[in-house]
């Protein structure tokens, strides 16, 4: 017999870490397929779907908006340069590493969007467009209340929360 803790513990379908993994797998199962087809990895594409929306970035930014670490994200550099889909930018600051898509990169991004923008538009049907929205902004939301709360909590009161990586 599993012994009872002496902390009431919420039950497991209410843990706010396996409903936030279950919900990422689902989405992810969702428009995984459209990636796959091109030949590439979800966080590959994480990085062109940042670069779409900026003429470039830098890879600090790249990999806190795309929550990559830095290993990974060099990998991927060298990945999606060889295939011609990102490039190098030239930079006045040595230290900092500037990439922006080609338009090879445009391309693709454009063609992965258009066969997938389907399948985001049955999702917001069938959850509710404007529930979506409101979700995305509460995902955010809660994602800088946890990250204030790191910042702000003396370091002896709780453990150290550390960031995902590469999800």
């Amino acid at each position: 017999m599993v012994p009872h803790p002496k902390t009431s513990l919420r039950k497991f379908e209410k843990s706010l870490p396996i409903a936030l993994l279950r919900s990422r797998e689902a989405t992810t199962r969702l428009f995984k397929p459209f990636i796959d087809s091109h030949d590439l990895t979800m966080p590959q594409w994480r990085v062109l779907r940042a670069l779409a929306e900026a003429e470039a970035l830098d890879a600090k930014t790249l990999a806190e908006r795309c929550v990559i670490l830095p290993p990974s994200l060099t990998r991927i550099f060298r990945c999606l340069t060889q295939r011609g889909l990102i490039a190098q930018v030239d930079c006045t600051d040595a230290r900092r590493h500037m990439v922006r898509l080609t338009d090879a990169g445009r391309r693709l991004f454009e063609e992965v969007v258009e066969e997938s923008e389907p399948s985001y538009r049955r999702l917001a049907a069938a959850f509710g467009a404007e529930r979506l929205d409101t979700l995305l902004d509460l995902l955010n939301e809660l994602r800088d209340t946890v990250q204030n709360m790191e910042d702000t909590t003396p370091e002896t009161s709780l453990p150290p929360l550390k960031r995902a990586a590469n999800h």
